[in-house]
């Protein structure tokens, strides 16, 4: 009997499904996918999420809803750090029990921690763990992390090259959409990937920048190693890796000039967030001379409210583009 696995598409989603779903698949097991984040699935997400929680982590518990009674397990891994001497969010390090807490009738959930502060020598011991749900063949499970590698890369190696995320897994065959309007603006999209590729938390931000005519750039597509030599430069460490990511974009971004605006993506009440957004806007409107547009986004958002910002914010790009070096004889 084939074991059905389920994966939210939530929090570490767009980050990491391309190497979970090849690794799973290669053991012969049967992935499957929540539905895309809609409606309905976001309010079973805070009914049964604490008022406290973000809203990546509400959204994330109806995607966990929506698959617990369709699979054997679900995949909700305590991912602690993926990088030396960094950390994830501690939403991300409490994750399975703040599953277990807020959703009741659940399988068996697939939680083993990722914690790359300890020794590396350590990571087969964790993939053998991810794997033993499946089979306990030791040869199986290091094949299929092999070939789980080498997707993971190779969605990496594309998303460098100008594919969105979110192309990867809304058409057939990864093929990227064609946006309505020939780019003829570029403007980086910041924040984290839970934020910006789930088309409700986001309120499908990137389907009407396309629309717009924008260029969308996002630090995925910045070569990591410039990313993290700019971030060392911090007079202290930033020990956050989403955050660290975020800002060594931003002291790129603001040397370069390559682009005509920035906006960031943040959730309501993201502690991360509040110190890296500031730095953020300071970095490249103030010192950067970069149009900056922070959008802030939780349940209770408007998408009128997101629709009325975004559209200025493209107008005052345009405008200031054309007419900003037409200055008046005057005075």
């Amino acid at each position: 009997m084939t074991v059905k696995i389920g994966i939210p598409r939530g929090l570490w989603f767009y980050d990491y499904f391309p190497l979970w779903k090849t690794f799973y698949e290669e053991l012969g097991a049967e992935v499957v996918l929540s539905n895309p984040t809609n409606k309905n699935l976001l309010d079973q997400g805070v009914k049964n999420t604490v008022d406290e929680a973000c809203l990546p982590v509400k959204i994330f518990n109806g995607h966990v809803i929506d698959l617990k009674d369709r699979v054997d397990y679900i995949f909700v891994p305590k991912m602690m750090s993926v990088y030396e001497k960094e950390y994830i969010c501690p939403k991300f390090c409490g994750l399975p029990e703040m599953v277990r807490h807020s959703v009741a009738n659940l399988p068996p959930l697939i939680d083993t921690e990722i914690n790359f502060n300890r020794s590396r020598k350590h990571i087969w011991k964790t993939v053998y763990e991810f794997g033993s749900y499946v089979t306990k063949n030791p040869f199986k499970i290091y094949r299929a992390y092999q070939q789980a590698l080498l997707a993971y890369q190779d969605y990496k190696d594309k998303i460098s090259q100008g594919m969105l995320p979110i192309d990867g897994f809304i058409t057939p065959e990864g093929k990227q959409l064609k946006p309505k309007v020939k780019p003829n603006k570029k403007i980086a999209l910041l924040g984290h990937t839970y934020h910006l590729y789930d088309s409700t938390g986001s309120m499908n931000i990137i389907k009407k920048l396309q629309d717009y005519g924008v260029e969308i750039l996002i630090p995925e597509m910045i070569n990591l190693k410039v990313i993290n030599e700019k971030a060392s430069t911090l007079e202290k460490k930033m020990f956050w890796s989403y955050g660290r990511k975020v800002l060594g974009t931003a002291l790129y971004l603001k040397e370069n000039k390559e682009i005509d605006g920035a906006i960031y993506v943040s959730a309501f009440g993201c502690g991360i967030d509040s110190v890296v957004e500031d730095l953020f806007e300071r970095w490249t409107r103030k010192e950067g001379d970069i149009p900056f547009l922070l959008i802030t986004v939780d349940e209770h958002t408007g998408e009128a409210g997101v629709n009325t910002r975004l559209e200025a914010f493209i107008d005052m790009i345009d405008w200031r583009n054309r007419d900003e070096g037409n200055l008046p004889a005057h005075g």
